[in-house]
């Protein structure tokens, strides 16, 4: 029994063992491609979509911002003194009919009016916060940037500011022209690529900050070197203005792939970011399927091979404890059998006894037909006895042609078998001998030696009377 644990254990923890390092190899092997997968191809490709769609979505009011800033209408205009406002509002008012811009606009440097389709708008000043972008942008000298903030002019809608120097033939400054498009266009191309890939998509300055988001209470606020797991990797964000830039971060407990691509028009980067966790869910499901089959393959990998060696063991046992020509008993079952009788004899008074049964006449049976034929006889004899036992006696080959009967019951009980057995014999055509017995009851002192011994002597007293009669060990 503890051989067959020990095999059935180690069979599992081996199944068990190859299942999850199939498994668990296989995960990894996929989850590397997945991961190869998205930073090679699917997250700068997707990177290069929405940077398409940005790109397309700014460039218009950049390229109008800039025929804006070298009109010469606008300039003349300026340096005329600013006297026909009217004329002004139509000209912006065109613009933005045209091009379906959110707002488009003139701030100048040299009455501080801030002019809009609608008219003067208010005149600007350096405490006012609305007005920080103009005295920033004009204090770098660039000739252009973009600004996210909200549009008075519109609402207070958050919007995406294109600003544009507008400077005289001296370069003098004159003012700051442009257009404005609303944010909400461009958190559209972003949502759309959280909804259709999965994938957290936005855009820093220079600086690392957020200046287009999905959260727009990240927006002109957070720095991502400022952030958990991007202020690892943002120096290498921030210095990539070439090609896309594939990088990793950990962050919550959780594995970020990240793609960069540096706008130069607008010197802003689009990041795109990917958590593995949710790129890996249908490597994950299938490696929790994976294991689920394993588990089940297991059990009924377990479950046969029990069956089989319950069924070997039993007829191991079976073939351990039986004489392979006669199936009768041998004398390892004997001996148990006998112990146990023993033991009930004596703790509850049960008697029982042996008849040991020799064939007369075998040899001369072996001599003249073969073994082959003897061995049918024994065969037939084993099979004549066993159909006049009770259930609980036993039958035992003792060697040869003797045959050893345990029974129920004291020496006239076995006497009686004797008789039986006896008459099927005579009546059986394919056994052609008699046989001798002898038969002996338990006593106390009895083991298996002393017992079988005086059944023994019995028995050869039975064949020194001619054989074919049964004698008992208390007639001697």
């Amino acid at each position: 029994m503890q051989l067959k644990t020990r095999l059935i254990s180690a069979l599992a923890a081996i199944l068990i063992t190859v299942f999850l390092a199939t498994s668990i190899i296989n995960y990894v092997v996929t989850r590397n491609a997945v991961r190869d997968d998205l930073l090679r191809s699917a997250l700068p490709l997707t990177g290069k979509n929405i940077y398409s769609e940005i790109h397309s979505a700014l460039m218009r009011p950049l390229l109008v911002s800039s025929a804006m800033a070298n009109d010469t209408f606008l300039r003349d205009w300026v340096t005329g003194g600013e006297q026909n406002e009217d004329a002004v509002r139509r000209y912006l008012s065109r613009i933005k009919k045209e091009y379906g811009f959110l707002s488009t606009f003139f701030v100048s440097a040299v009455t501080d009016r801030y002019y809009t389709p609608d008219g003067i708008l208010k005149k600007i000043g350096p405490r006012d916060p609305h007005d920080v972008w103009f005295y920033a942008f004009t204090r770098y000298k660039e000739p252009y940037d973009l600004d996210i903030d909200v549009n008075q002019a519109a609402g207070n809608t958050m919007t995406v500011f294109v600003n544009f120097r507008l400077e005289d033939d001296r370069g003098r400054l004159l003012g700051v022209t442009g257009a404005g498009i609303a944010l909400d266009k461009a958190l559209e191309l972003l949502d759309e690529a959280q909804r259709t890939y999965l994938r957290q998509a936005f855009l820093i300055d220079q600086d690392g900050l957020i200046q287009i988001h999905p959260d727009t209470s990240l927006v002109e606020k957070a720095y991502i070197t400022e952030m958990d797991g991007l202020r690892d990797i943002a120096p290498d964000i921030l210095a990539g203005q070439g090609d896309a830039v594939s990088l990793q971060y950990d962050a919550g407990g959780r594995h970020y792939l990240l793609t960069s691509r540096y706008i130069p028009e607008f010197k802003w980067h689009l990041l795109v970011v990917q958590d593995e966790m949710t790129a890996l869910r249908t490597a994950r499901g299938n490696f929790m399927r994976t294991l689920a089959m394993g588990f089940v393959s297991t059990l009924v990998i377990l479950a046969l091979c029990v069956l089989a060696v319950n069924k070997y063991q039993a007829r191991i046992e079976h073939l351990a404890r039986t004489d392979p020509l006669t199936g009768a008993a041998n004398r390892r079952e004997l001996e148990e059998r006998f112990d146990l009788a023993a033991y009930r004899a004596s703790r509850d008074g049960i008697p029982f006894s042996i008849l040991i049964i020799d064939l007369d006449g075998f040899k001369e049976v072996n001599d003249r037909l073969g073994h082959l034929a003897g061995d049918e006889v024994l065969a037939s004899m084993a099979r004549v006895i066993r159909g006049r036992l009770r259930p609980t006696d036993l039958l035992a080959r003792w060697g040869g042609d003797e045959f050893i009967i345990l029974l129920d019951g004291n020496e006239e009980s076995a006497r009686a078998l004797a008789r039986r057995i006896s008459a099927a014999v005579c009546a059986a055509p394919d056994i052609p001998v008699g046989f001798s017995s002898g038969v002996a009851a338990y006593r106390d002192s009895d083991d298996l030696t002393s017992l079988t011994r005086r059944a023994d002597n019995a028995m050869y007293q039975a064949k020194a009377r001619g054989g074919d009669c049964v004698m008992a060990a208390e007639d001697l």
